[in-house]
């Protein structure tokens, strides 16, 4: 397999030339990819530099897929201009079950080392740690954009986050990568990587990053956002979200998705080539056309009855599902509504809704249904 299949839809190789470099010495490479456990689903966004991890895995190279439940501990500063919530170790338990099987949608479970960075940063005493942060200057880790906006801006920035890609980079050291994966929001804590490789006596990474997949709302797909499809959600669901992006997105998502180039033919049939693609990777050829003739019946096919009552969306974004339920399509409370959406009883555009708050844009001219009779359409006034 040649380096252009390699490196499809990255953005940056870095160094230049020392892929080349590497893939020359006759060995397999060992292709790193880490993923935090901030939520229980691993995301189409996600599947970009797998699909890179799964490439590799193709050519011969060995994916060693780290699962990150120590620096979850954490939390990634990338991109954030506030420090990130912290999930209790329990929820990061419970998120990190999953991964491996999530991701083996995409990769070869049997060319992967699943790792946990919990097994050698627990690990570490004071004093290592201290060897760790001799690497680089403070006005290096201020270097970073998000955490430059944040000083400028007097923003608080914990210690531990400026530790956060010193973590990352120690991943390398424990594995010994080769290469390691990411989205270009991951650019200097991949660099990071070679410097601490580097300082550890190791052979530095190649750092090759990816563009971010936008989603539907125009911005990054992420779970902690809730504007993401997951690799292993239900067929239905994954098939109704891949609908709600824009013809504009179409290129992006044929190009990162399907590794292919959008047609030219009507956008709608694009978009359901493309949501058929999804689902079928996911579940397989049967449950693929089954999620399609659910979204033609309820969505295309609008079976909901003709008088569907109009109600008004608060001036509020995002919206609370739960009080917007309450108070303007019936149901008896808040708390009735948090029920009905954690059993899957409200779809939204015919597809289940689970998240409590949603912006106020996707709300905007959707179809609402709560079981099996309540319908309302939902108007920004």
């Amino acid at each position: 397999m040649g380096v252009e299949e390699l490196t499809r839809s990255a953005v940056d190789v870095l160094p230049s030339g020392e892929l080349e470099r590497k893939l020359a010495l006759g060995r397999p490479l060992r292709v790193k990819l880490g993923i935090d456990v901030t939520a229980p689903d691993v995301t189409l966004g996600n599947g970009i530099p797998l699909q890179r991890m799964a490439a590799f895995q193709r050519d011969g190279h060995v994916g060693v897929l780290i699962v990150g439940d120590y620096t979850t501990r954490i939390g990634d500063p990338s991109g954030r201009s506030a420090t990130r919530p912290i999930l209790d170790p329990e929820e990061i338990d419970r998120n990190a079950q999953r991964y491996f099987e999530d991701a083996s949608t995409i990769i070869d479970p049997d060319r992967t080392e699943l790792r946990f960075n919990s097994e050698w940063l627990a690990k570490l005493d004071f004093a290592e740690i201290l060897r760790l942060t001799r690497v680089p200057t403070v006005a290096r880790l201020l270097e970073r954009d998000d955490f430059a906006k944040r000083f400028a801006a007097n923003a608080p920035i914990s210690v531990s986050e400026l530790l956060y890609p010193l973590m990352q980079a120690y991943d390398s050291v424990a594995v010994e990568a080769d290469v390691e994966l990411g989205g270009t929001d991951q650019t200097y804590n991949l660099l990071m990587g070679r410097d601490v490789m580097e300082a550890y006596g190791l052979e530095p990474q190649v750092a090759l990053t990816v563009e971010l997949l936008v989603s539907w709302d125009g911005k990054g797909m992420s779970a902690s956002r809730g504007n993401y499809i997951g690799l292993k959600m239900a067929p239905e669901e994954q098939f109704g979200r891949a609908m709600r992006i824009s013809d504009e997105q179409l290129p992006q998502w044929y190009r990162l998705v399907m590794e292919a180039e959008a047609p030219a033919e009507e956008p709608l049939e694009a978009k359901l080539t493309l949501a058929r693609f999804i689902v079928e990777r996911s579940h397989g050829q049967d449950a693929a056309e089954a999620a399609e003739a659910h979204f033609t019946r309820v969505v295309r096919e609008g079976q909901a009855p003709d008088d569907v009552p109009e109600v008004p969306l608060p001036d509020l974004d995002p919206v609370h599902l739960p009080a917007l339920l309450a108070d303007g399509v019936g149901v008896g409370s808040t708390s009735e509504a948090r029920r009905l959406l954690a059993q899957g009883a409200v779809r939204l555009n015919g597809e289940v809704v689970t998240e409590l708050d949603l912006p106020r844009a996707t709300l905007d001219g959707a179809l609402l249904q709560v079981g099996k009779r309540r319908f309302a359409r939902l108007t920004a006034p």
